[in-house]
């Protein structure tokens, strides 16, 4: 019984090897019999790329060594010991502006921050000096020491002719990962986010390149490689790209950014008029728009324009004087508006005003002095 036993057992074991090796698509005999000469297959030959292609990759070489990553950091104090010692505090991107130094991002990125370090593409890094900021923008001026090896600045485009459609260029540093470039278009032009201190960031370029956290102040690029505006924000209910983002127009950063590194903050030219937000209300209450001019400062762009400030009669009430209702073309319907279309314009600039006085429309003209 054993005898027999033992040679059943060896068939029923090698009838298992057997659908085993078929299970797996492994004939037996061949499994046996491998061709020991198979070779990897030959790597047909790719081709030129295509013309975008070839595009795009030159934008992102010839840009990436001007685009930099920004940590910053806290500087804490031990309240046992009284040491002080850096915590990491965010992270972001940004651009080098000119040869001597000077860093372009946003002002949320170093915002709070105590001290930030900047690294260049080719992993050198180097401590970096607060120049400026312009919240009202989100930008600000970081300055650092890299030499006579310094990458060149990124070229400078326009924005003012910038398209719907157009094609745009992402580089920053989203979730850390390191000079990622993203592409899309230009989805809308002139869109507006609340900024800082109320002010409200207009003018904005949306753009469905893909903007993630750490993209923050790095360069949105045209199909030309110019910088054409500042990654400063996503809309997304989940706090990443959501097809939504936003940049600075480059027109602004130019305005704005020159005088951070002359002074050290931003103040639009001056027209020399006091309004106030609540004048606009009470305006608005007798269903007109337009900003009343409440004061004029004395020896101002307004002055010698002849604007004439509201007054208070001899018996206690307010008597409106000038109503300001456009400057040039875009019409003006409230204190931001005017704010708003002051900072498109430089000093020295020669504008013209729409003016309500005693019930009819006038134009005066007024040049734009120095930002106080």
């Amino acid at each position: 019984m054993k005898d027999r036993f033992i040679p059943r057992l060896l068939l029923v074991t090698l009838a298992a090897l057997l659908v085993a090796l078929v299970w797996r698509g492994i004939p037996l005999l061949e499994a046996a019999f491998l061709d020991r000469r198979a070779a990897p297959q030959v790597v047909a030959p790719r081709g030129d790329l295509a013309a975008d292609e070839q595009t795009t990759i030159a934008i992102f070489e010839n840009a990436k060594n001007s685009v930099v990553s920004i940590t910053t950091a806290n500087r804490v104090v031990d309240f046992w010991t009284r040491n002080a010692y850096d915590v990491p505090h965010g992270s972001g991107s940004g651009f080098l502006w000119d040869a001597r130094g000077h860093v372009v991002t946003n002002n949320h990125v170093i915002e709070g921050a105590t001290g930030a370090i900047v690294r260049l593409a080719d992993g050198s890094a180097f401590p970096a000096r607060l120049v400026g900021t312009a919240p009202e923008h989100d930008l600000a001026v970081l300055r650092i020491d890299a030499g006579a090896d310094q990458p060149p600045p990124l070229p400078r485009g326009g924005s003012a002719d910038l398209r719907v459609g157009q094609s745009v260029f992402a580089i920053g540093n989203p979730f850390g990962l390191d000079w990622t470039l993203t592409t899309g278009i230009v989805s809308a032009l002139e869109r507006e986010l609340p900024g800082e201190r109320g002010h409200r960031i207009r003018g904005l370029i949306q753009t469905d390149a893909a903007i993630n956290p750490g993209n923050s102040g790095g360069p949105l690029l045209d199909s030309a490689g110019r910088l054409i505006g500042v990654n400063t924000a996503i809309y997304s209910p989940s706090g990443s790209s959501a097809g939504i983002g936003f940049a600075v127009p480059v027109d602004a950063v130019n305005r704005v950014v020159p005088q951070l590194i002359a002074t050290g903050r931003y103040a639009p030219p001056l027209l020399g008029v006091t309004h106030d937000p609540r004048g606009d209300a009470v305006l608005a209450r007798a269903g007109l728009t337009g900003v009343p001019v409440l004061d004029v400062q004395p020896g101002s762009p307004a002055d010698a324009a002849g604007l004439q400030p509201a007054r208070i009669t001899p018996d206690g009430r307010l008597l409106l004087g000038d109503v300001i209702v456009a400057m040039g073309d875009a019409p003006i319907e409230t204190s931001e508006d005017l704010q708003a279309a002051l900072e498109t314009q430089q000093a020295g600039d020669r504008i013209e005003l729409g003016i309500l006085r005693d019930g009819r429309q006038i134009e005066v003209e007024a040049v734009l002095a120095e930002g106080q």
